[in-house]
């Protein structure tokens, strides 16, 4: 592996960027980070661009014409395998994911083809100072597992890392997703195509500051998304 791009989809991530960018750069000297992000009106994409000009392992993608958790990701798996990443490690742009865990995905990357990060397996833990989100992630992950048929202990988990030939066999032209639901639309086709899927362990942290933008209407159309996913087979929209 010669590129390793840490891909992070953002909005409103101002406080939060130029720190998180700087400590997943000095995890190994091989990653790069792209940040896709939204037009964010806090200038988050202004920062990241000022990072750019002085650093070439920094990338940024402005989108002004679109919005959406999910469209944001399809769009930066597109631009990381473009700049010719071997290996890309999705995660948040808030401090929820530790950047100091990138280096073990790397590690178990070398002998499957998408590793997973769990808060519910041995080791693992959710830090939120929010039993009710805690639960409803719990639940969220039941309803998953039954309805997909994956036996992973966390398939909402949006801390993973892909190699190359995997995100080329999943084919991002077939993902339909603009919200949330594109972290259980990609698990769907690695389930689908029979890819070998690893979990680790890891911490997820309360965000550092701001609000969470995952609401009860997008948890359901998220959850409504799924079912149908299974019954049409991946082709349809949500």
């Amino acid at each position: 592996m010669t590129k390793i791009i840490a891909m992070i989809p953002t909005y409103n991530e101002a406080e939060h960027i130029r720190p998180l960018v700087e400590e997943i750069l000095l995890q190994d000297p091989r990653i790069e980070v792209l940040v896709v992000d939204d037009n964010s009106p806090d200038g988050t994409w202004r920062i990241v661009k000022g990072m750019a000009s002085e650093d070439p392992r920094v990338h940024l993608v402005n989108r002004t014409h679109e919005r959406g958790r999910g469209s944001a990701g399809i769009h930066g798996f597109r631009q990381a395998l473009a700049i010719g990443a071997d290996v890309v490690v999705e995660m948040d742009g808030d401090f929820s994911h530790d950047p100091r865990d990138i280096p073990r995905f790397i590690r178990e990357i070398e002998a499957c083809d998408v590793v997973v990060g769990s808060r519910f397996a041995p080791g693992g833990g959710d830090l939120r100072n929010a039993p009710l989100r805690s639960l409803v992630t719990r639940l969220a992950a039941t309803y998953i597992r039954v309805v997909m048929g994956v036996r992973l202990s966390d398939p909402t988990s949006g801390y993973r890392c892909f190699r190359r030939e995997a995100l080329d066999k999943i084919g991002l032209h077939r993902l339909r997703s603009t919200g949330p639901s594109i972290v259980e639309e990609v698990l769907f086709w690695c389930h689908r195509l029979g890819l070998s899927v690893r979990e680790i362990p890891i911490r997820f942290y309360e965000r550092r500051s701001g609000r969470s933008k995952l609401t009860l209407g997008k948890l359901l159309k998220a959850a409504w998304f799924v079912a149908t996913l299974r019954l049409r087979g991946g082709w349809t929209t949500g």
